[in-house]
């Protein structure tokens, strides 16, 4: 019986080591093939995008977006707010 309880706590421990390591092992091949320069810009991205304010929905894709990053355009007297110039411009397609 003790034997069993020594081998089953050995065994937990191997897998809790074995998966550390394949986590440690799979982020840094991660960040070996990712370009740097997309990694760079992400990180920039994060730094300018703030934490507060109003929040306004794209009527193209449904993110919010806060109202001080979006892309407006007046349409019919009516602000509309986009994330990107992609869903901009699709907007302006179906109009």
């Amino acid at each position: 019986m003790f034997r069993a309880l020594l081998y089953l706590i050995i065994g937990l421990f191997l897998v809790t080591f074995l998966r550390m390591v394949i986590g440690v092992l799979s982020k840094g091949l991660g960040q070996l093939f990712e370009p740097a320069a997309s990694s760079a810009k992400r990180s920039e991205t994060r730094a300018n995008v703030p934490t507060g304010g109003e929040l306004k929905r794209d009527p193209v894709c449904g993110t919010f977006v806060p109202v001080l990053n979006s892309i407006h355009v007046n349409i019919q007297g009516q602000v509309v707010h986009f994330c990107s110039t992609e869903c901009r411009d699709k907007y302006k397609a179906r109009a």
